[in-house]
């Protein structure tokens, strides 16, 4: 197996004590061995660093890291960041899981044809564990893409830091995870997809996957705080840009589930 370089996973955790254990178990199942996984806790309440800690007693590739005061998963995602050592900047949030071949696949596309930051296709899941989804990947996604919508799962995402740079989070409770692969994109050039299904999204109650008004709310705030448009500009991006997609994007995504449950 070939030797790509270090991997560091990047990985916030907030009281995720029931499904961090999973996530974890996902990550050290790899074919890829050559990895760091860094998590920042962001002041947990439950017993979530209590359960990270006894796995950094089992593995030492696995770091804890703690944040001062609650400051949001982009914080908590630039912290470990900032510490990691590795060539390879990949995400992996704290309720989500890989497949065991994520890495290896992954790797290899993106070297082969040297890419900086490139994803995959992923299903989702119900905050139980029940697949109930899945989301086919872009090939390709250039600025103009990108702006469109959210067209990289966080949990899929890898960049290529000698290639790009490091690059870290705009300091945003949301969104943030979309406004970086905007930035990069923007300054480095079109991301690709390898269109296999990599990664198991959860979708939990009161995430912004599942409150569609909250979601409105922060894509506005992207186009208009963090892109730069002006307010009215930024209203007919999300109205007429954003909106027609998203409605196309998720029939899509049911035919797509459909599809594949009849493979």
């Amino acid at each position: 197996m070939n030797d790509f370089g270090l991997v560091s996973i990047i990985t916030p955790s907030y009281n995720c004590a029931g499904f961090i254990g999973e996530t974890i178990a996902s990550i050290q199942a790899q074919t890829y061995r050559n990895w760091e996984l860094i998590i920042t806790d962001d002041c947990s309440t439950d017993n979530s660093t209590q359960v990270i800690e006894s796995y950094c007693r089992q593995d030492s590739r696995i770091k804890l890291l703690r944040l001062d005061s609650n400051s949001g998963a982009g914080a908590a995602r630039n912290n470990s960041i900032r510490a990691a050592r590795g060539r390879f900047i990949a995400f992996c949030d704290s309720d989500d899981r890989w497949t065991p071949d994520k890495l290896q696949l992954q790797l290899e596309f993106m070297t082969s044809n040297g890419y900086g930051l490139t994803y995959t296709s992923y299903d989702t899941c119900s905050e139980q564990g029940c697949v109930n989804g899945y989301v086919e990947c872009l090939p390709k996604l250039t600025y103009t893409k990108i702006l469109r919508d959210n067209g990289i799962g966080c949990l899929t995402a890898i960049y290529d830091r000698d290639k790009i740079g490091l690059h870290t989070m705009p300091p945003i409770r949301k969104r943030q995870d979309w406004c970086l692969w905007i930035d990069i994109i923007r300054k480095t050039g079109p991301a690709f997809g390898l269109q296999q299904p990599l990664a198991l999204y959860r979708v939990r109650t009161g995430s912004i996957s599942s409150n569609k008004l909250e979601m409105l709310r922060w894509n506005f705030n992207v186009y208009h705080k963090v892109v730069g448009y002006n307010a009215f500009v930024s209203a007919l991006m999300l109205g007429g840009f954003f909106m027609p997609y998203y409605f196309y994007k998720k029939l899509k995504q049911k035919n797509d589930y459909k599809k594949r449950q009849k493979q």
